[in-house]
């Protein structure tokens, strides 16, 4: 069986969080990746276990993440499963945890769908990729909570070993009988 690793990413860092977690499943578990935006069907019987990535953006997931959760909640709760945050709010230490992000927090509290396991990741600034208008908000927002403002520079304030760390606690959850 493979884990079925599903990501909602905006400028991309999700979805190489999504492609990490695969490699470092490595040969314990076969993992395919896929972004929700492209999800049409799904042959859930090939996947024992599933995994959702999402990045916030201006405090909120992307719709397709809550629809996806709506639509397949009986499949996930079939499945061991986690959930997996992106969002520069992380980037402070005290903000990297479900219970200390506020962000994951409300979604775990308003999705009917309960993961197994659960993680918040520090995203990555890129403001040379971003469209102006993304730009200035961001700069704003991070000018208001402390954070890079120089629009020149791209920082990835992932933390690598969190990644791995939660890669190998989604690949020890147990299976669950159908």
């Amino acid at each position: 069986m493979k884990a079925l690793i599903l990501f909602s990413s905006r400028d991309g860092q999700t979805r190489t969080i999504a492609s990490y977690i695969a490699n470092a499943l490595g040969e314990k578990q076969a993992s395919d990746v896929v972004d929700l935006m492209q999800v049409d069907t799904l042959d859930w019987s090939q996947y024992d276990r599933v995994l959702i990535g999402a990045s916030i953006r201006y405090g909120h997931y992307h719709p397709v993440v809550a629809k996806f959760v709506k639509q397949h909640l009986r499949q996930l709760q079939q499945r061991s499963s986690g959930f997996f945050s992106v969002n520069l709010t992380a980037r402070k230490p005290e903000k990297r945890t479900p219970q200390t992000n506020a962000y994951t927090r409300k979604f775990l509290l308003q999705s009917p769908w309960q993961p197994d396991c659960c993680a918040v990741f520090a995203g990555a600034l890129r403001y040379p990729r971003y469209r102006w208008f993304d730009r200035i908000m961001i700069q704003l927002i991070m000018r208001m909570t402390s954070g890079e403002t120089d629009a020149t520079k791209e920082v990835e304030y992932t933390d690598w070993q969190q990644v791995q760390r939660f890669a190998r606690e989604f690949a020890q959850l147990p299976g669950k009988s159908s």
